[in-house]
């Protein structure tokens, strides 16, 4: 079973060397998301990363889908 969330892109801080951190919180608000966010109202995603590439992808306020799929132990995926 897998499990899909959505979550907002509440903060973003720049390190040296074009690496950053992003902070990442659960969509609450609008109607669309009132049904989910009841069993899921609050949490939070911290990543650093070191690909700018990536990392510009992160704008404050943009929402994603984050999906949690159960992953094998001893497997890359």
């Amino acid at each position: 079973m897998s499990v899909r969330a959505k979550f907002f892109v509440h903060s973003t801080t720049s390190f040296a060397n074009d690496n950053g951190m992003v902070t990442l919180s659960p969509v609450c608000r609008g109607e669309d998301n009132k049904e989910w966010s009841k069993w899921t109202p609050a949490g939070k995603i911290e990543m650093t990363i070191n690909n700018p590439a990536a990392l510009e992808q992160f704008v404050p306020g943009e929402e994603f889908y984050v999906d949690f799929t159960p992953a094998p132990k001893g497997q890359e995926g």
